[in-house]
């Protein structure tokens, strides 16, 4: 049984205890055989069944609600719990929070209505199509270019790394629209898949199987309604995205080490060696008061940066930055010596903690590299330390 114990800290209230609860519940009953043969349809099954559940209605604004409001702690409670239960449950959840991230954040009502409906209620998948080829972290360095041409805009360029990207219904895309140089020229669309000119140029596999793909846009016509926000303002939009579901990236991580921390405490229980439990060797020991030790501490950071900013905090930029790269790092620690403790079966294909092994690793890339979030903080500390 993980521990629950951070559910009462002061960063969470009654409503959040109350979704880990029921939240645990649903996954247990419903993940716990998980087939993930046909990653693809098993993608699609999990947003279907999470709408059906109501879990969705989290990822993204109400259209139907003008003060509705994405809750980031519910959110990374989500997100945390579900990795615990099963990797693919989470990316499902998570991309469509982060595939509509723009729409729920910046887009008209007309945009919200048409696109956040179906996505709340698991009826259609989100993608965020912003990483190119030789620009993933560099975002200024984008070259895909969107062309205003009378009533509509022609897109021209590449995406990849894109989850989602292959089984998506639509496409929140990022495009050089020239208003100015560098990050003030970009500009962010909706693009359904079906539209004439989109292209899924490749499919991308990777250690954790997920739908991933490398997308062409070859004279794509999108209306000039498809448009997010004014001409310009992609780049701030994009940040602000990542500044709220950043955060639910480090939690993702946190529920992985917070599985493969029980994995190995069930382990060292049970297993006896040298002619007692595991338990009780000195070196086991040490290994898992590590594994407690980054577990709280990414916990801690976590809940802090989500805390924040359902206070309202206009930028959270340094502290999601900060749970990201503590939570993914620490993880993969917290995962290795999971591995290490269950010996053998820690490497055997099918093993939750091997599982877990390949899982880890893509967190601490996607959503900024841990070396960028290194910048971030960096920036945002001397920033503030001269009064900026």
């Amino acid at each position: 049984m993980s521990d629950r114990s951070f559910l009462q800290w002061p960063f969470l209230d009654e409503a959040h205890r109350n979704l880990a609860d029921q939240v645990d519940a649903w996954a247990t009953k419903e993940l716990s055989e998980l087939d993930h043969s046909n990653v693809d349809e098993t993608c699609k099954t999990l947003v279907k069944a999470l709408g059906e559940a109501g879990w969705l209605k989290l990822s993204a604004v109400d259209p139907a609600d003008e003060s509705s409001k994405i809750d980031v702690r519910s959110l990374c409670i989500m997100r945390e719990t579900l990795a615990r239960h099963d990797g693919l449950a989470d990316f499902a959840f998570a991309m469509q929070g982060l595939g509509t991230g723009c729409i729920s954040l910046f887009g008209s009502e007309a945009q919200k209505t048409e696109w956040l409906t179906k996505t709340r209620a698991g009826e259609a998948l989100s993608a965020f199509a912003l990483s190119e080829p030789a620009s993933g972290s560099d975002v200024a360095n984008m070259a895909m270019t969107a062309v205003r041409d009378g009533d509509d805009y022609v897109l021209n360029g590449e995406k990849t790394w894109i989850s989602n990207g292959g089984i998506a219904d639509v496409y929140c895309v990022f495009a050089r629209t020239g208003e100015a140089p560098g990050a003030k020229g970009l500009s962010v669309f909706i693009v359904p898949a079906d539209t004439p000119g989109l292209e899924i140029a490749e499919r991308l596999e990777v250690v954790a199987p997920h739908p991933l793909a490398r997308l062409a846009f070859k004279d794509c016509r999108i209306p000039a309604s498809a448009m997010i926000g004014n001409p310009g303002e992609g780049f701030r939009i994009a940040m602000s995205v990542l500044d709220v579901f950043r955060s639910t990236v480090a939690a993702a991580a946190l529920g992985f080490a917070r599985r493969a921390l029980d994995e190995s405490l069930d382990r060292v229980s049970e297993r006896e060696l040298f002619g007692a439990p595991m338990s009780d060797l000195q070196m086991v020991q040490g290994h898992i008061a590590d594994m407690a030790l980054d577990v709280d501490a990414a916990a801690l950071l976590v809940y802090r940066a989500a805390w924040l900013k359902d206070q309202g905090a206009p930028r959270v930029s340094r502290e999601a930055a900060m749970a990201k790269l503590y939570a993914t790092d620490h993880a993969q620690d917290v995962i290795d010596k999971a591995v290490q403790l269950h010996g053998g079966d820690g490497v055997r294909k099918g093993h939750i903690v091997e599982s877990l092994y390949r899982e880890i690793r893509a967190l601490r890339i996607y959503e900024g590299a841990s070396d960028v979030q290194k910048v971030v903080i960096a920036r945002q500390t001397l920033a503030n330390s001269k009064g900026v």
